[in-house]
């Protein structure tokens, strides 16, 4: 079986960072409910918030870090690639969020990953019938890697998991 390739990019000196086989599974169980390459790859890009920032900013126009930044790649037309994009995460906003919602990080890492990975396949949350179908996807990908559901209303922000970066309390990516 393929596994998806990752190019794991540390721009940042911390400890708890995942290491490429937590990537691999995490991206891997999506792409195993998808009608994509599981060779596919993509970038993991792990930065600190100054990163974080500017990226949000000089590409979402919003000025502050966020946990995750999602850009899918767009394949010129009639040419078919297995590039799925890049995920940013900002390693300090992560740590932050687990403490603040009382998930071990290596849980919350993997939720961070899991949904910046369906925005690579097209998956958003803008309108909350996409929100709900993205956050059900979310739940059962999770589970099925032994992770609790993020979205749980006993975690400390409610019923939806949040990056400083929402209005909606859902994950910015």
């Amino acid at each position: 079986m393929n596994r998806p390739l990752i190019d794991r990019q540390v721009a940042i000196e911390a400890e708890g960072l995942p290491d490429p086989d937590e990537l691999e599974a995490w991206v891997a169980a999506v792409l195993a409910r998808h009608d994509v390459d599981p060779g596919s790859e993509l970038t993991v890009r792990l930065v600190d918030e100054a990163e974080s920032r500017s990226l949000n900013r000089d590409y979402r126009g919003r000025d502050r870090p966020t946990n995750v930044l999602s850009f899918p790649f767009e394949s010129p037309p009639g040419i078919e690639l297995g590039l799925l994009g890049d995920l940013v995460i900002c390693h300090p906003v992560v740590v932050r969020e687990a403490r603040e919602q009382d998930k071990s990080l290596g849980a919350h890492y993997a939720h961070m990953v899991v949904h910046g990975t369906l925005h690579l396949l097209g998956y958003d949350h803008l309108e909350d019938d996409e929100a709900e179908a993205m956050e059900a996807l979310e739940r059962e990908i999770l589970a099925g890697l032994g992770i609790s559901d993020p979205y749980r209303a006993d975690t400390c922000d409610g019923p939806t998991s949040a990056g400083p970066d929402t209005e909606d309390k859902r994950t910015d990516a």
